[in-house]
């Protein structure tokens, strides 16, 4: 398969209300996580970090520009694979020992890291059999209500247990944006990872239905509206409905 140079490895798209998505396009759809930079007066936040086999710090220039907080919406493998390259680092209590001691088991990336999630490869020398999480031990544990503050904007912790322990989502209520994780976005949820939990996702979806999202920036897949937002949450508690 062939190989991609480290300065084609990322793509990097600005947004509305200064939020820019950081990508990786060589990853199949399925497989690629949404980084997330979002800009504010004081300091940037950095919401997951990709997998980790190409420098974000040295092809990213947007994620050194500023002091940075680089957040962990959940620890799968391909969310967090940059998190050691930043010095203020934050995830959930719940995942805090996943963090600092990362495996190939506890990060999914057994059984999913294979050279087929790729349509081409990173560049030498990645190899799939060897990839591995690097150790970025939390600086800040986050709960459920905690701010993270920007200066001039403000994002709050919304625990959503269900994908994972300790997965969360970030909620703007001035501009009424949600940074969802992977408890929803537009595409195949995944509901059976070793440790979710569907009592919990149950629970953390009927949550987030009351949220009055005019955005959403999940996980995976595009952006989409508060409209489709509500019905893709509708639509999954109706589904879950049929089955009791």
């Amino acid at each position: 398969m062939e190989r991609v140079a480290p300065d084609k490895w990322y793509e990097v798209k600005r947004l509305a209300d200064d939020v820019t998505l950081i990508s990786e396009p060589f990853i199949q759809e399925f497989y690629r996580c949404n980084i997330w930079h979002v800009r504010g007066r004081d300091r940037d936040m950095l919401v997951d970090s990709g997998m980790g086999v190409v420098s974000l710090r040295e092809w990213v220039p947007l994620v050194t520009e500023r002091d940075l907080i680089a957040v962990a919406s959940h620890t799968h493998f391909d969310h967090i694979g940059c998190h050691h390259e930043f010095e203020r680092r934050a995830v959930h209590s719940a995942e805090a020992d996943l963090l600092a001691d990362p495996t190939r088991a506890n990060t999914l990336a057994d059984p999913y890291v294979t050279d087929s999630i790729f349509d081409a490869l990173p560049p030498e020398p990645y190899c799939s059999k060897c990839y591995s999480v690097k150790k970025a031990p939390a600086t800040r544990i986050l709960e459920n209500g905690d701010i993270i503050d920007l200066g001039d904007r403000s994002f709050e912790v919304i625990h959503t247990p269900g994908h994972s322990p300790g997965g969360i989502a970030l909620w703007e209520a001035k501009t009424e944006t949600l940074l969802s994780g992977d408890i929803l976005y537009d595409g195949p949820l995944i509901e059976d990872a070793y440790h979710s939990n569907a009592a919990d996702y149950l629970a953390s979806m009927e949550r987030l239905l009351t949220m009055p999202a005019r955005v959403v920036h999940g996980g995976h897949f595009p952006s989409f509206s508060g409209e489709r937002y509500r019905q893709l949450i509708t639509d999954w508690l109706n589904e879950k409905q049929k089955k009791i």
